[in-house]
């Protein structure tokens, strides 16, 4: 496949979990020589959230929001010949995973530290979000099996999917490219991957919807 290039110095893809935000954001850095910087998906503390422990949500979002900040705060100075940075997400969804799991107390404390470390942080340059319906995402985090997602709800799924259409239905911070990724496998799609990236490079200000080709 052709190396393409992209416009960007940082671009985040984001969704909820099962949409396939890292599955893209490693094809598009194959694909147009970019660097990943993906995740840490490891968190001692997310088995017991799933299965429902007290205290395991916040602790859970804590370790994420430190993590995320020492992660992101590695690129506030890139260098000047710095390759496009392509992320599987952006600092906010602190704010979604928190106001869906923390009480008022926890949310406060949350806030509070979120608003000193993430909020400071540089933004990505555009946005790609993913979207799925709630019954596509249960399909894929039960094909993926991973062991620590076995004990997610499917309330919990519908709630966070909802969370994240909420969010990005209001989402103004940069240039935003909404894609229905229910009936696309990318991978299978190159020429659905070079239209992408051809979005990619055509956004400048507001919301584009891309709906591709079903595979």
């Amino acid at each position: 496949m052709a190396v393409s290039e992209l416009k960007f110095r940082h671009i985040a893809v984001e969704g909820p979990i099962g949409v396939g935000k890292t599955t893209l954001a490693k094809l598009l850095t194959r694909t147009t020589d970019s660097r990943l910087m993906e995740e840490e998906s490891i968190n001692p503390f997310l088995r017991d959230f799933y299965q429902g422990k007290r205290g395991a949500a916040f602790q859970c979002q804590l370790y994420f929001l430190l993590m995320r900040y020492q992660q992101m705060a590695s690129i506030v100075q890139p260098s000047l010949f710095e390759k496009t940075i392509i992320s599987d997400y952006i600092v906010e969804k602190e704010l979604i995973f928190a106001q869906l799991t923390l009480d008022e107390k926890e949310l406060f404390i949350h806030r509070k530290l979120y608003n000193l470390l993430l909020a400071p942080l540089p933004r990505p340059e555009a946005v790609i979000y993913l979207q799925a319906t709630t019954d596509v995402l249960k399909k894929r985090i039960q094909k993926r099996n991973r062991d620590t997602e076995k004990n997610i709800s499917d309330e919990y799924i519908e709630k966070l999917n909802e969370a994240y259409n909420y969010f990005f239905f209001h989402y103004k911070q940069t240039p935003l490219l909404i894609v229905n990724v229910n009936d696309v496998d990318f991978e299978k799609k190159p020429d659905e991957l070079n239209r992408l990236i051809s979005m990619i490079n055509t956004l400048e200000y507001g919301v584009m919807l891309y709906n591709p080709l079903a595979s």
